[in-house]
Order: structure tokens, then C-alpha cells, then sequence
């Protein structure tokens, strides 16, 4: 049987926070033998306009395969199209509630209830606060499903220098629970009164 590539589903919807869907597409592109489905939602594209310079086509163009949100009978709608997992980036909280409740209106819910069905991982990347408890309870569903709820905090303990490096951490973060190794740096403990040592992980830095 001939090997295929990996495939990787992403959605932005509309939650602030494009920069970390778009970086994860732009990591994604740089990896070898990876096919990207990508799905933006109308409000996931207003909120790329209204947080960076890029444009619709800017953004596809990240992608191998680009689908409509009202798309559903695209590949990616059905189980027997293998993926290797799913990511939504950023996940809004009413994206979050369809998911949960299984409430296929459009492809992005019906993508992601594909991957919790078929057991394989999704990453919601919540983007709301502060949380009220029907939240908290959209967000226990969904873990309860089987996604991985993710929400895009920032980390400290690297010493970021820029708001890339927070974006790049999150990231690195989330291509780790998809199965890519070797993304971002290993946190090897705490040393000298307070001091901490990261170390690359292997294949990243010297």
C-alpha cells in the first residue's frame, strides 16, 4: 500500500486570536508529506481582517485543500476520509457549543464531530474570558467527548521576548498533541535558586 501524507484539519472561527490559527497553518506548510484542509468561517475571515493585513487569499493559500463552511458534503465530512486530526484555531464559543452538542449546522462542526467519532485528536483552542459557568459546561462536554480543550495562554517560564514567541509556543503546543514531534522546547525543571533551563527539543536547535 502506497504511503500517504498526513492530513491535518483546521478551522478558524470567529474568536480573536487568528494569528494562532494562521501560524499554525504556516508551520504546517513547512512540514514535509502534509496535506492542510482548511475551513474559515465568514466570522473566522472578518476576524482575519480586522486583526492582521492579510487577505482571504493570503490565507488559503496556506493551505492544500480549502473548503466552504457550508461545504458538507466535502471530503473531510466523513469518517472514511482519514485524517490524522483536527484542530480549531481559534474556537469560538459558539463553535465550541455545536460542538458539544453535536449540532452539525455547518462543516466545521460536522469535521470535528467526524474526528471525535472516529477517535482522533481535536484541538479546540477556546478564546473566550472570563468563562461563566455555561462555558465551563460547553467545555466539560466537549472534553467529555474526547476533544482537547486548549485555550491559547500564554507561558512565561521561556522568558518570551515578543508576541511571536507567545504565538510559537502555543503552537508548538498544539502540533505536539497532533502527533509532530520535536516542535518547541522541553522544560527540564527548575535550577539556581529560581532559574529555569528549556532545552530544544531534539531536531530543533543545536
Amino acid at each position: 500500500m502506497a504511503h500517504r501524507n498526513r492530513r491535518i484539519v483546521v478551522a478558524l472561527t470567529g474568536a480573536s486570536g487568528s494569528i494562532y490559527g494562521i501560524r499554525l497553518m504556516e508551520r504546517l506548510a513547512a512540514e514535509s508529506n502534509v496535506e492542510t484542509h482548511l475551513v474559515v468561517t465568514a466570522a473566522g475571515m472578518l476576524t482575519v481582517r480586522q486583526e492582521t493585513d492579510l487577505s482571504a487569499a493570503d490565507v488559503e493559500r496556506l493551505a492544500t485543500v480549502v473548503y466552504r463552511p457550508r461545504d458538507v458534503g466535502a471530503a473531510i465530512a466523513s469518517g472514511s476520509f482519514v485524517t490524522d486530526g483536527m484542530a480549531v484555531v481559534p474556537c469560538s464559543i459558539k463553535t465550541l457549543s455545536a460542538i458539544a452538542n453535536s449540532y452539525d449546522a455547518d462543516l466545521v462542526v460536522r469535521a470535528a464531530d467526524v474526528t471525535l467519532k472516529e477517535g482522533r485528536p481535536l484541538i479546540l483552542a477556546v478564546r473566550e474570558t472570563p468563562l461563566h459557568p455555561g462555558h465551563i459546561q460547553l467545555m466539560q462536554q466537549a472534553a467529555a467527548a474526547g476533544a482537547v480543550i486548549a485555550p491559547p495562554v500564554p507561558a512565561f517560564y521561556n522568558r518570551p521576548q515578543s508576541l511571536d514567541d507567545l504565538v510559537d509556543h502555543f503552537v508548538d503546543r498544539v502540533l505536539v498533541r497532533l502527533g509532530f514531534e520535536g516542535h518547541g522546547q522541553q522544560w527540564s525543571g527548575v535550577r539556581n535558586e529560581g532559574a529555569t533551563e528549556l532545552r530544544p527539543v531534539s531536531g530543533t536547535g543545536p
